[in-house]
């Protein structure tokens, strides 16, 4: 179910709604209580992963654009064994 932008033109107030999309468009404002509410036309933000289940290792490495050098890998120096 996607999340829907909307603004109030009477007192300004800017919300998001998760609802279906069979849902009707809302009318209200929550903060004024009054009608007139419009839904706002938005790019979206792409499919979001939230919750458990989901790690960093499930999705597709990314390369950097041609003509970028990649960062250098950290790596964490060890100590030196101690001489006996």
């Amino acid at each position: 179910m996607p999340t829907y932008e909307y603004a109030c033109p009477k007192c300004g107030y800017e919300f998001e709604q998760f609802q279906s999309m069979r849902d009707e468009p809302l009318k209200k404002c929550p903060k004024c209580n009054k009608t007139g509410v419009k839904r706002l036309i938005g790019g979206g933000a792409g499919l979001i992963f939230k919750g458990t289940g989901f790690y960093n290792t499930d999705y597709k490495k990314k390369t950097p654009p041609a003509g970028e050098k990649a960062a250098p890998a950290k790596t964490e120096a060890k100590p030196a064994a101690a001489a006996k």
